[in-house]
């Protein structure tokens, strides 16, 4: 059934072509279901939805509008994939997200630099024994075993001599 609905915002008015059938509302979530399970893209409801507003804006009306919106939906899909193959994936239309610089700023530069520094000096106060088995597993992610082996210690020794650094280094930045 075609109507027209004007809606009056102010002093602009809206109108809309035609209202969807009942039929049309009380089977989304299955139109949804089939569009999903077709494209298997987790943005699908959103692809329904583009081919809703594009049924919506047409002056002629389909015969099966069911059929309709899952083909356009579908279409869409993969037209998003072709042209997400070759541009990659945006993170969306958000303009000013996209111009946003992931890099941190200039005061967050200086304050990790400064952190980092701060560690180093403290990796140099550990005792010889405890910086080298330290760095043997942070730098060289080497297992505490593995570490054992090479310093020719045990492997409870490895262990205190971590749980020694850690502590020390996590007084040594407490307030940093």
């Amino acid at each position: 059934m075609r109507r027209i609905i004007a809606l009056f915002m102010g002093d602009h008015s809206i109108e809309q072509t035609h209202m969807p059938s009942r039929g049309l509302w009380a089977g989304w979530s299955s139109l949804l279901a089939q569009v999903e399970r077709l494209t298997r893209r987790t943005d699908s409801e959103d692809m329904l939805h583009d081919a809703y507003v594009r049924m919506a804006a047409r002056v002629d009306r389909p015969d099966n509008e069911e059929a309709f919106l899952v083909r356009a939906a579908v279409n869409r899909a993969r037209d998003s994939y072709r042209r997400e193959k070759v541009r990659g994936v945006s993170a969306g239309d958000d303009a000013i997200g996209m111009l946003r610089d992931g890099a941190p700023l200039q005061d967050e530069a200086l304050m990790a630099q400064a952190r980092l520094r701060r560690v180093s000096e403290g990796i140099d106060r550990l005792p010889p024994r405890t910086r080298e088995v330290f760095l043997l597993q942070r730098i060289d992610n080497l297992k505490y075993r593995e570490i054992a082996e090479r310093l020719e210690i045990s492997q409870s020794a490895v262990e205190k001599h971590m749980a020694r650094a850690m502590t020390f280094l996590g007084e040594w930045t407490k307030d940093w």
